[in-house]
């Protein structure tokens, strides 16, 4: 050994100085200021860097751009700068010298500084991180599938890969920050069993992570969203993280959580409030359209008036600078805004005109829809429209793009396609999924449509292309085999061609697959019976069965989809005791941390099936709740906000008729009052033909009176007065007139009508009951109509319900037959 020191003196000074001068470079690296002084020492010392100096410079320049506010415009001085381009050919003449952190690391800095995906380097650096894919530990193999990610690459053999190295690892992974954005950059492409075994692991090391670490949180989210599975588990978890940092958290870390949730269905009251409130804040802090038009799309939808208003102004004064992307966005939230500044709905489509050729089909998609909802028209802009939709839908090929294209252009005035396109729709048909299907239906049936109000005629080629459909919907529902792939499906189809069509097949699908219902989705089945108002018994027994037998594993958040479509088809399963008792027991201890609009959903929904749990009730009935609630109101649309407003006044009225031992007061005499002011509605053409019967039957017009208003603001068709006789009585002759807007009173409702009625004398309530009062497959009523005969017998009435199938039945077809049914319904059997 001495003798080669002797020999070779020369080389190991070399060696020496190698190791000393590589220290020295990166401590004067380390030492820089600015990008300047890196790209010096490039420069002076390119013809001796190593791949540890070529590393730390990557790193150096990226910190520096991190804290650069103008991040983009920098980005591309730096990778224009000449001594970049000196570290692109170091790094490919040392990347095999270089560790796999060092690797990695260059890669993903790379991207960040926008060097194209096809660049030579950097497919010299993903080849090279594949042949030692194996040998990366967790850190190195998760930012790896994130620079992957960054390049779309989420079906590539090379993520299947890595899929595979975290499946076979994954009872040793316990770092949950490399796991979670690893499960993000797999999710695209594993099993549902590996997807369940991913949330159990992060399940398990949760309680590893400090409660500041809001980026897994949020990645743990974003993995939910992709794998499309909304466990509250772990989005409660999650979701305490965020409402921890929320003061910390920047516009585009809200936006994120505002948008995973949305996709989820995930409601955070609480969550949404200090969200609000934050960005609210915000509002004074930025002036650049970018920003602007982040904060108006997170903000919008949810602000007062006054911010509204203010939001409004702004983004008008910017739209002119805003990009494709960022308008599409702005519109997107004005739709849900539920916009009418007409100003500013006009600026934003004039711009999103400008825009057109650039837009993707499914945005073309989300433009034309939005338009339609804010009421916009232009003849300009929809030819335009039509005229873009129709050039993609020339080239397309995807079964899934054509039927977005086709959706979209019937939504446009003058939706007829050529006989080209109507063939190019046939060829695309065995291989269209439920949805494609229907929105194929959903052009045929506004053609159709269209025809009706235009043309006065209907053309074959429609019928012929809808009756194609209704084949390849029979047979797709017919060949499944998986209740959760139909169930992926179903969940998102709307309009009238499915439930006219397939909804008798989907049921029987469902009922053939039923053994497949489990915790895991079974609130997703039960919503969507919800959806169809279709009553099977077995569907529903099924689903209570799985609840009383798995009511563990359900969590509180999703009963209220179990309980509701036996509260809205009116349907008691044989177990009614059992199932409705688990649900109300599971419920109890999640009473205060449910979402206020919720909890008022679950009390409706229950008072419908005559359950009326004290805990919730008092739970809902007080100042504090009542206050929550009124400042969630707020953040909601108005159509919304109204829907959860009648609902509470349905649950006080329920709640005063059935259960006055609660002594619950009722408050809504103000709310009923400004919406029966409202009520413009008038009789159809059955309730005029009963009334006019009526009127002879009993004697006169003044024997009946019609839009009859109640104690607790029941609207009744009809209402008379038989005397102990089962004489009609007139009205005007005694003191039993209601007035329009009667006042509430706080002692027994029965005692309320009845008092008024000379002695032995019996008000008659009268409903003609149309086809939605009855579920969609069988003459069974609904829960809806079921309470009310309840709740008018409790006011006094007796209630006669009169079907539409028996009033316009062949054996009810002439005047005689239907006067001879109201006699018999009135005065019983054989009274005149």
């Amino acid at each position: 050994m001495l003798r080669l020191r002797a020999i070779c003196p020369f080389s190991w000074r070399v060696f020496n100085f190698r190791l000393l001068s590589s220290e020295s470079l990166i401590s004067q690296m380390s030492k820089c200021t600015d990008e300047e002084q890196i790209f010096d020492l490039i420069e002076k010392n390119k013809a001796i860097l190593s791949e540890k100096q070529v590393g730390c410079a990557f790193s150096i320049l990226w910190q520096f751009q991190k804290q650069t506010v103008s991040l983009s415009k920098n980005v591309k001085g730096i990778r224009d700068h000449p001594q970049f381009l000196t570290l692109h050919n170091l790094t490919t003449a040392k990347m095999e010298f270089m560790n796999d952190d060092t690797l990695v690391n260059v890669l993903y800095i790379t991207q960040q500084f926008g060097v194209e995906v096809h660049d030579p380097l950097v497919e010299a650096l993903v080849t090279e991180a594949w042949r030692r894919l194996e040998r990366f530990d967790i850190n190195v193999l998760s930012k790896f599938s994130s620079c992957l990610a960054n390049q779309h690459l989420y079906f590539s053999p090379l993520m299947g890969e890595i899929a595979d190295i975290v499946n076979r690892n994954l009872e040793t992974i316990q770092d949950l920050r490399s796991l979670s954005v690893l499960m993000v950059s797999i999710s695209s492409l594993i099993s549902q069993h590996f997807q369940e075994q991913l949330v159990n692991k992060t399940e398990l090391l949760f309680d590893t992570i400090d409660s500041s670490q809001v980026n897994i949180a949020r990645r743990i989210v974003q993995f939910l969203r992709n794998i499309k599975y909304t466990y509250y588990p772990l989005l409660e978890r999650c979701n305490k993280v965020f409402l921890s940092n929320v003061n910390h958290l920047d516009l585009d870390s809200i936006s994120k959580i505002l948008s995973l949730y949305h996709s989820l269905q995930f409601h955070s009251f609480e969550f949404i409030l200090m969200a609000k409130k934050r960005l609210t804040e915000m509002i004074p802090l930025f002036n650049h359209p970018a920003s602007f038009a982040k904060l108006f799309v997170a903000l919008g939808p949810m602000a007062g008036p006054e911010e509204k208003k203010q939001l409004k102004s702004m983004i008008l004064l910017m739209s002119e600078e805003l990009t494709s992307q960022q308008v599409l966005a702005v519109m997107g939230a004005m739709e849900e805004m539920e916009s009418r500044n007409s100003c500013l709905i006009k600026k934003i489509a004039s711009i999103l005109h400008k825009h057109l050729d650039n837009y993707k089909p499914i945005e073309l998609l989300k433009i034309t829809q939005a338009l339609i909802f804010l009421r916009f028209q232009s003849k300009e802009l929809f030819a335009k429209l039509r005229e873009v939709l129709l050039s993609y839908l020339k080239v397309s090929v995807m079964p899934t793009e054509i039927s977005i294209l086709v959706c979209a252009l019937s939504m446009l005035p003058s939706p007829h396609l050529d006989e080209a396109r109507i063939s190019q729709i046939e060829a695309v048909l065995p291989q269209c999924d439920l949805n494609e299907l229907n929105g194929f239906a959903t052009y045929v049936l506004r053609c159709v449509q269209y025809d009706h109000m235009y043309l006065d005629n209907t053309t074959g080629k429609q019928l012929k292309l809808l009756q194609k459909l209704d084949h390849y919907g029979h047979q797709r529902l017919q060949k499944c085999n998986s209740l959760n792939l139909l169930w992926e499906e179903l969940k998102s189809l709307k309009g009238d061609w499915f439930p006219d069509t397939l909804l008798e097949e989907t049921v029987a699908t469902l009922q053939r697959l039923m053994d497949e219902i489990n915790y895991i989705n079974v609130a997703g089945i039960a919503s969507f019976i919800s959806r169809t108002n279709y009553l099977s018994t077995s569907l529903l027994d099924r689903i209570a069965s799985v609840v009383v037998q798995q009511i563990e594993k359900i969590h509180p958040f999703a009963i209220l989809a179990v309980i509701l479509p036996f509260s809205i088809l009116n349907y008691d399963p044989p177990q009614k005791d059992e199932f409705f008792g688990t649900c109300i027991q599971h419920l109890n201890s999640y009473l205060s941390i449910l979402d206020p609009l919720m909890l008022v959903f679950l009390g409706f929904s229950l008072a419908t099936l005559e359950y009326f749990p004290e805990d919730l009730q008092k739970a809902i009935f007080n100042i504090k709740f009542l206050a929550k609630l009124d400042s969630q109101l707020e953040l909601l649309r108005s159509s919304l906000n109204l829907r959860i407003q009648f609902r509470l006044m349905e649950l006080n009225r329920a709640v005063c008729l059935e259960c006055p031992e609660y002594q619950i007061p009722w408050f809504h005499d103000r709310f009923c009052q400004q919406q029966y002011n409202k009520d413009t509605t008038s009789m159809n053409g059955a309730q005029q033909q009963i009334y006019q019967m009526l009127a002879e039957i009993l004697g006169g017009i003044n024997f009946v009176k019609a839009s009859v208003l109640t104690p607790y603001y029941y609207t009744i068709d009809f209402e008379c007065i038989l005397d102990k006789r089962k004489k009609p009585l007139p009205y005007g002759s005694h003191n039993i007139t209601l007035e329009k807007l009667p006042k509430m009173y706080s002692e027994s409702n029965t005692q309320i009508t009845g008092s008024r009625l000379p002695p032995g004398a019996e008000k008659i309530a009268l409903e003609f009951l149309d086809s939605r009062a009855f579920c969609r497959n069988i003459p069974h009523l609904k829960g809806k109509s079921a309470m009310k005969k309840r709740h008018l017998e409790i006011l006094g009435y007796r209630v006669i319900q009169i079907p539409h199938f028996e009033w316009n039945s062949m054996a009810r077809s002439t005047k005689d037959a239907r006067m001879d049914y109201l006699r018999e319904q009135i005065f019983g059997e054989g009274k005149s």
